[in-house]
């Protein structure tokens, strides 16, 4: 399988999931979008398209104009070419917005771990069916969806934010939480200005300080919820390429 990912800074890259990858044989291929590498001209000459978070917003197309071409190949991707799709966090927002959808500034942000909710419908879904609910993830996100796409189907959701998780079709997810986090996830993206300034925001100097510690704690069940999504996920591609 050759999977394309889209990456809007370096340090959100798949994470974990490249572990997993890594075991299933999957070639993959990284387009750092923010650096201004191209989009390839062939999308069907991969099985799936998954792409990660990064700092900008989706409205923000005069200061990152490759957001434009990033929301049609999305489109084209999951519509036309029907191929599997996965978008976390910003990736989350861009397939929404490319299917009509609508992204703004959520009331407040989400930083750290934080518990979801699973809808009922989340029960027979290909990537969440065995999961529990309340979920523990983990968060970085000042923005949501605030009107999905037609065809979506809620997976889970937050009192601050109702759209954690959705699926349009049979074959295209996004997760506004993060599951690809590694022991190095939180201090390269404290490093990050936009992210930082958020942290502080949302969580203060003090629970700020312990958040490394604390996610680290909690990361073997974070990569356990990371291995149930891949093995899902991959199940999906290998039916589409049947």
């Amino acid at each position: 399988m050759n999977f394309l990912v889209f990456q809007h800074v370096d340090v959100e890259h798949p994470g974990v999931f490249r572990d997993f990858w890594r075991e299933a044989g999957i070639r993959w291929q990284a387009v750092e979008l923010d650096q201004g590498e191209p989009i390839p001209d062939d999308l069907s000459a991969f099985d799936a398209l998954v792409v990660m978070g990064g700092p900008m917003d989706v409205w923000q197309v005069d200061s990152h104009p490759w957001l434009v071409p990033e929301m049609t190949a999305i489109a084209h991707f999951v519509r036309d070419l029907q191929r599997p799709f996965l978008g976390v966090c910003l990736g989350h927002q861009l397939l929404a917005q490319a299917l009509g959808g609508h992204v703004a500034l959520a009331a407040g942000s989400e930083v750290g771990p934080t518990p979801v909710e699973l809808t009922a419908a989340a029960a027979a879904d290909a990537l969440f069916a065995g999961l529990p609910s309340p979920l523990d993830t983990f968060q970085w996100h000042s923005a949501e969806i605030q009107r999905l796409p037609e065809g979506s189907v809620p997976l889970a959701r937050t009192d601050l934010c109702e759209v954690q998780a959705f699926r349009w079709g049979d074959r295209a997810w996004g997760l506004q939480f993060h599951g690809e986090i590694t022991p190095d996830t939180v201090r390269e993206w404290g490093a990050i200005p936009e992210y930082a300034a958020s942290l502080q925001a949302a969580l203060g100097p003090a629970r700020a300080a312990t958040l490394e510690a604390d996610v680290l704690a909690r990361l073997p069940g974070y990569q356990r919820t990371a291995r149930h999504f891949s093995d899902g996920f991959l199940r999906v591609v290998k039916s589409v390429r049947a």
